[in-house]
C-alpha cells in the first residue's frame, strides 16, 4: 500500500464516524507497510472528550506492542492532530504524521502550535499535510450541518447550507524547522 491508500483507509474510518454521529475524523497507524490500528473519533458516544481516534488507537496498540514500536510507525489521520494528540505522538516518538486538512482551532502540528518540531527532550517528527484534504474538509462540513444532540449546548442548525469552496493550503505552516 502507499500513502494515498492508507489515507483512504483513514477516510473510511472518518465516514464511519460520521454515520455514528461522531466528529468525522479517522486514523490509521502503519508499521512497516502494515496497518496495526485504525480508529475513528469516539467522543460523543463515550461522552469523553479525550477519546480522539489517535488516542483510542494508541491505547489499542499499547495493548499488543511495546511503546518502542512507535519509532517505526507512521500515522495517517484525516485532520491535523490536536494539541493533546500531537503531544502524545511526540512523547511516543512517532516516526511521521500524514494528515488531510488543518485543525484551525486546536492544531498541534502547525495550525496553532508546532509541538512536532519545537525544541525539547523528545525527538521531532515530520508532518505531511494535504492528503485528500478536500475530502476531509467536506466530511467535517457535513457533520457540522447536523444537530449534535450530545453537545453540551446543542445549537440549532436550521437553514445551514453546505459550502464547497476549499481554501488554499499554506504548506509553510507545517514544514519542519529542523528537517
Amino acid at each position: 500500500m502507499n500513502h494515498k491508500e492508507f489515507m483512504k483507509e483513514a477516510l473510511n474510518m472518518a465516514e464511519l464516524a460520521l454515520k455514528n454521529n461522531e466528529i468525522p475524523i479517522g486514523c490509521v497507524f502503519v508499521h512497516k507497510n502494515k496497518i496495526i490500528a485504525k480508529e475513528m473519533n469516539n467522543t460523543n458516544e463515550s461522552l469523553n472528550g479525550t477519546f480522539h481516534c489517535e488516542m483510542v488507537a494508541i491505547n489499542k496498540i499499547l495493548e499488543n506492542y511495546p511503546s518502542k514500536i512507535f519509532e517505526e510507525v507512521d500515522l495517517y489521520v484525516t485532520v491535523e492532530p490536536c494539541i493533546m494528540c500531537a503531544s502524545a505522538l511526540r512523547q511516543l516518538h512517532i516516526k511521521s504524521v500524514y494528515f488531510g486538512c488543518a485543525n484551525e482551532r486546536f492544531g498541534g502540528t502547525g495550525s496553532i502550535f508546532r509541538l512536532h518540531d519545537d525544541e525539547g527532550i523528545d525527538p521531532i517528527y515530520p508532518v505531511f499535510p494535504g492528503y485528500y484534504r478536500e475530502d476531509a474538509i467536506l466530511l467535517l462540513r457535513r457533520f457540522y450541518l447536523q444537530e449534535n444532540k450530545k453537545a453540551p449546548k446543542p445549537k440549532p442548525k436550521k437553514n445551514r447550507k453546505m459550502k464547497y469552496d476549499i481554501p488554499l493550503l499554506d504548506l509553510e505552516r507545517y514544514s519542519s524547522r529542523a528537517l
